[in-house]
């Protein structure tokens, strides 16, 4: 499956600088930097919630959990959940279940990345297939999709009420 045909006419639309990877299947975001040779903080986690009815994208590293009640909180909702499978894949047709873009906005989503990734000169995450990843600076992302900033994340071995994802 190549790269979806509305995210390569947004990048091209946009005239946003992005490098393609493609590569053996990798279903995790850990999975794509190590096949990409990219670090993990780098890795985006993209996890598609449930907020209101609505669905919202949440983008954290690949090796971080969301904490759903934080994440509740930003995004002044009542209720926030994990989206089951085959709703995302009703959210994405022309993606593979399990690889969609960070780029909700294409998809009418709002879309919310953790604090840590400010400023990042790379950021690497699915682009629609298991065998294919882009690249791209944090600032041209955050000027494409203008995402909410929070801090949502959780690293491993540090504690919150309630870890997701």
């Amino acid at each position: 499956m190549a790269l979806p045909a509305s995210l390569t006419a947004a990048l091209k639309r946009e005239r946003m600088p992005y490098l393609v990877y493609r590569h053996p299947p990798a279903y995790t975001a850990q999975e794509i930097a190590a096949v990409s040779h990219t670090p993990g903080r780098c890795a985006v986690k993209v996890v598609i919630c449930i907020a209101d009815d609505q669905p919202v994208q949440a983008l954290v590293p690949a090796h971080y959990h969301v904490d759903l009640e934080q994440l509740r909180v930003i995004a002044r909702v009542e209720t926030l959940r994990i989206a089951r499978e085959d709703e995302i894949a009703g959210l994405y047709p022309d993606c593979e279940v399990g690889a969609a873009p960070p780029f909700g906005t294409m998809y009418g989503h709002r879309v919310f990345v953790e604090q840590c990734f400010v400023g990042e000169p790379e950021m690497v995450f699915n682009a629609g297939t298991h065998t294919e990843s882009l690249c791209m600076h944090y600032s041209d992302f955050a000027e494409m999709v203008k995402p909410v900033v929070g801090t949502f994340g959780v690293r491993p071995g540090r504690s919150r009420t309630t870890r997701e994802s």
